[in-house]
């Protein structure tokens, strides 16, 4: 075999669909794990469709997720133009369409709407109702389909598919698949308004383009066996099929585009690192054989191999993707998260605190980063908690006992010139030593005062130290004031 080249052929109608990232990255790892090639094709043959903003949409997703394409719109190898409208205006789908009609594979049908609607449905062998066309047209002498040309009366093209027996295809990861062709409709090759449909275009394009390796999502399995007819008819090699499995939410339902997290866009908006949600589609429908979880995009590139893709559907679970993300925050170089992290503290933390430390408490305890605000909100302000929190069993706390810790630190701290933390943790552990009790019974009545929190990232000497001495005396003195009533 020769080169391998794949592509990834998406329409521009808004955000990058999660499915889509998948196809596009499955595509990218099957050429580069075999040195190949890598494009991007714009399929805008539906003008309805087209949203504004969304090309810039596509190529910034590819851009940010490292899927850099070898050739596209923006990168001519040799088999542009990489947009199908433009392909399109050169009449090169009209002349293929013509030479099926001229084999006999296509007809010209100029059937209205209200007649189309008339026809009736029929019910396939797995029970889903589905539109056959007639073949009506099919049997118009070419002196009435000139006539009609010649009349501009509308037309469309269609495919001649056989009626009777079976067609069988395959597809690398679902095996022989067979389909009675009596489920197979006649379909549109080209539209009223002189565009060509997906199927038609993408198989021109994939052999013009010498795709060898076909990546698509499995919604498009039933209608493999139209292409492969077309490929029949123009005498084409078929490609490699690499159907995709269907990729759910955690109730099993398809993925939705209305669900919060089913673009790209929508989970870096909601605070997940790139480098996790390229991770985590990677797994959705393919695991490595040692059963490895976590991968750099060029890792990813070594260990792919499209055997390993199952055919059952994968499961959204955003459960594991929040573990994901948590494992890269941890691995994250410090000054690169801080400046990531900042925006989220900024907003949360006003007064003067060294934000650098907030950051470095929070970095290894959370999942995503809109996490940090319920972990430091006490910085701002001191919340409003119960007396009841200074009784710890473990630690062998109560009330009583807090408060007289409390009391004795309040002349300790006073005196303490240098509030770091490793000056305030071996004052603290001096008074723990002469009062021979456990750290924990002198650090949790502080901790407490300081935050008023039962879970604080950081212990207690190290918020007094982003706190200061004059707050940290200040909280702890309302503490005292709590413990008196």
């Amino acid at each position: 075999m020769g080169k391998v080249r794949t592509r990834f052929a998406p329409s521009p109608t808004g955000r990058m669909h999660v499915g889509n990232l998948r196809t596009a990255l499955y595509a990218y790892l099957i050429a580069k794990h075999e040195d190949g090639d890598f494009l991007l094709r714009i399929e805008d043959t539906d003008q309805e469709r087209f949203v504004e903003g969304a090309l810039e949409i596509i190529y910034r997703t590819l851009e940010k997720t490292g899927l850099v394409h070898d050739e596209g719109p923006d990168k001519d190898g040799g088999y542009g133009p990489y947009v199908q409208s433009e392909r399109n205006a050169s009449g090169l789908y009209l002349k293929y369409a013509k030479q099926l009609i001229e084999q006999g594979d296509a007809y010209y049908c100029f059937c209205d709407k209200e007649r189309l609607e008339s026809l009736r449905s029929s019910v396939s062998e797995s029970g889903t109702e589905i539109v056959v066309y007639d073949k009506h047209c099919l049997h118009l002498s070419k002196e009435e389909v000139e006539a009609n040309l010649a009349a501009g009366k509308p037309y469309v093209i269609r495919i001649n598919m056989p009626t009777e027996g079976t067609t069988t295809f395959h597809d690398d990861i679902y095996g022989d698949i067979t389909v009675p062709n009596a489920e197979l409709d006649d379909m549109i090759l080209i539209k009223s308004d002189g565009f060509p449909t997906y199927n038609f275009a993408n198989v021109i394009d994939d052999h013009l383009q010498e795709i060898t390796h076909v990546v698509r999502g499995n919604e498009y399995l039933s209608s493999a066996p139209k292409y492969n007819r077309l490929y029949e008819a123009f005498g084409w090699e078929v490609p490699t099929y690499v159907h995709c499995p269907l990729i759910t939410d955690e109730t099993h339902k398809k993925l939705s585009k209305r669900c919060g997290h089913s673009s790209y866009e929508d989970l870096i908006e909601q605070g997940y690192l790139t480098e996790a949600v390229v991770n985590f589609v990677a797994l959705l429908g393919w695991s490595p054989s040692d059963n490895r979880e976590i991968f750099s995009l060029e890792e990813l590139v070594k260990a792919f191999d499209y055997s390993h893709m199952s055919k059952s559907p994968a499961v959204f679970d955003t459960v594991k993707l929040k573990w994901m993300n948590s494992e890269y925050l941890k691995a994250m170089e410090f000054d690169r998260f801080y400046e990531m992290a900042e925006p989220y503290i900024r907003q949360i933390v006003t007064k003067d605190y060294d934000l650098q430390k907030i950051a470095a408490l929070v970095q290894s305890r959370i999942e995503v980063f809109p996490d940090i605000r319920e972990h430091i909100d006490f910085f701002e302000e001191l919340p409003e908690y119960d007396s009841a929190m200074y009784t710890h069993k473990k630690m062998k706390t109560n009330e009583e006992t807090s408060l007289e810790v409390l009391k004795d630190m309040i002349p300790l701290l006073e005196a303490q010139e240098d509030f770091s933390n490793d000056a305030l943790f071996a004052l603290l552990k001096g008074y723990v030593d002469e009062k021979g009790v456990k750290v924990g019974y002198v650090m949790w009545p502080v901790r407490t005062a300081v935050s008023g929190k039962q879970n604080t990232p950081g212990g207690a000497t190290e918020l007094m130290e982003i706190l200061g001495k004059e707050e940290s005396l200040r909280r702890i003195q309302k503490g005292i004031e709590l413990l008196s009533k």
